[in-house]
Formats: structure tokens, C-alpha cells, sequence
């Protein structure tokens, strides 16, 4: 019988290697999984980032052999205290990891023209895989997102397909979710969404990288996307078309978005 593997964050591609060579079976603990309320989740404060509320949801009820949750510059610090709790909790192995891989894989999908919603999925997906994403034709952006794969995926719906990915997500993609270069470069010249977590240490760097963007803005939310939030990413694509030019100006975080650099529709 096939082992079942609960991962969090990216582990090292080792460690991926590792399970699909013995044919484990991966979930990934970061989505929801189950139709539970949030209310059931009892270990960790409710004023807590819902992707680790919901990776201790999933782990205390679905039936697996072990756990691999990645820390530290690939994950978050409070990953690691998650896996405390964890480890106190529940009678599996549960193995922290530090995921410092830098050997890059590209991002195809991140510049692919399908929808918003397919492309994090597909990335998302492609972490249980030690192989690097299938080939796609870019496209010309039109809107970015830059930031975590949000918990509530009916966001992303918002958006164009052409919007092209940036931030941890990119990174996820690219193999290299310590890549603090990677993940803090984006294209100044695409309206971007800088979007994180509701409590979440990377809201500082998504903040902080919207007010640098020439054409950013930033989003926050917690569980679900609320209708603030949605009303806020609406109106600020409607009254970005056709506003899409070469900015005027730059800055050390705000660069062109790495080799084979982005281009926006003009």
C-alpha cells in the first residue's frame, strides 16, 4: 500500500525525489483538503496565517504515514513552530526541512496565457514532481500577481489570463522558494497585485515592494477573500487598461523579472 506523505512548503527536490521513487503518494497540506470548518482547528491562535491553520487542520485528520514541512527562508519561521506543535500532537514522524536548492527550473507557466487559477494550481501540483514544468508559449502581460498562493483560490479569478506570476509563487515554479532575488523582482511596467496572507510575516514584503511598484497594489485577507478585497482588485484592473507603459522609473527591488525578461503590452 502506498504511503501517504503530508508535505508543507517546498522540501528539498532530495527529499520529493526520495518519495516518488518509493511511490509515496503526496498531499500537500498547504490547501484544504477536507470540507471541515476552520473552527475545528483548536491548536493555534485564531489570529494565526490561515495557510498554517489549515496545514493543522489537514494533519490532524487525514490518515498519514509522515510529514516533511519546510522552514525557514524557504517557508517561514513560524512553519517551524507549527512543527513543534505537530511533533507534540500526533504519533507520525514529522521532519522539518530547509530548503536552500538554487539550481533554477524556470517558470513557463508563471508567463503562460492560461487562466490565473490553472497556472497556481499547475505550479502548486508540480511540487510533488522533481521534474521542471512543461513548456509554454508566454504571453504578453497585462497584470501581475505577486505572492503566496492564497488559500481561497476564487480570488484569482479576478484576474486576465495573461497575468503573469510573481513573488514565492514564481519560486515555487522555479525549484528555489529561498530565492529572496527571485522573489522580490517583478516587472515595474504590469500592474501588479502584491498580494499575502492575513497574518502572515511576508504582508511586510508585500507592502513594502506595492509602495516601490510604479503600478502596485497591495492585498491582504484571511480565510476568504472578502468583498473588500475583491472590490479592491477589480477597480484596480479596470483602471489599469490601458495604462501600460515603460515606467519612468526604477528601484534596487523593482527590476525587469529575471532572464527571458517580461514584457508588457504597450
Amino acid at each position: 500500500m502506498k504511503k501517504i506523505i503530508g508535505i508543507v512548503g517546498v522540501p528539498p527536490l532530495d527529499i520529493i525525489r526520495q518519495i516518488n521513487e518509493e511511490q509515496g503518494k503526496i498531499v500537500d497540506l498547504d490547501e484544504p483538503q477536507l470540507s471541515l470548518s476552520m473552527n475545528r482547528e483548536a491548536y493555534l491562535p485564531q489570529v494565526y496565517c490561515a495557510i498554517l491553520r489549515t496545514v493543522m487542520l489537514n494533519a490532524m485528520n487525514m490518515p498519514l504515514d509522515k510529514i516533511y514541512i519546510d522552514v525557514g527562508p524557504g517557508k517561514c519561521d513560524c512553519a517551524l513552530h507549527v512543527s513543534t506543535v505537530l511533533q507534540h500532537v500526533l504519533t507520525i514522524p514529522v521532519i522539518t526541512t530547509r530548503n536552500r536548492d538554487s539550481e533554477g527550473f524556470g517558470y513557463p507557466i508563471c508567463r503562460s496565457n492560461l487562466p490565473l487559477i490553472e497556472k497556481i494550481q499547475a505550479i502548486t501540483q508540480g511540487v510533488q514532481s522533481c521534474e521542471p514544468s512543461p513548456e509554454y508559449p508566454p504571453s504578453v502581460a497585462t497584470a501581475g500577481f505577486w505572492g503566496v498562493p492564497p488559500r481561497d483560490f476564487a480570488l484569482l479569478s479576478l484576474f486576465p489570463n495573461n497575468t503573469h506570476v510573481y513573488g514565492w509563487t514564481r519560486c515555487m515554479e522555479n525549484k528555489t522558494p529561498a530565492d529572496m532575488e527571485l522573489e522580490s523582482s517583478c516587472n515595474p511596467a504590469v500592474p501588479t497585485v502584491f498580494f499575502a496572507q492575513s497574518f502572515c510575516a511576508k504582508t511586510a514584503l508585500a507592502k513594502h515592494l506595492a509602495e516601490l511598484h510604479p503600478k502596485g497594489l497591495y492585498v491582504d485577507c484571511d480565510v476568504n477573500a472578502g468583498s473588500s478585497a475583491r472590490a479592491k482588485i477589480e477597480a484596480f484592473l479596470e483602471l489599469s487598461r490601458g495604462t501600460l507603459a515603460a515606467p519612468t522609473v526604477s528601484t534596487t527591488s523593482i527590476n525587469n523579472d529575471g532572464p527571458g525578461d517580461d514584457h508588457a503590452a504597450g
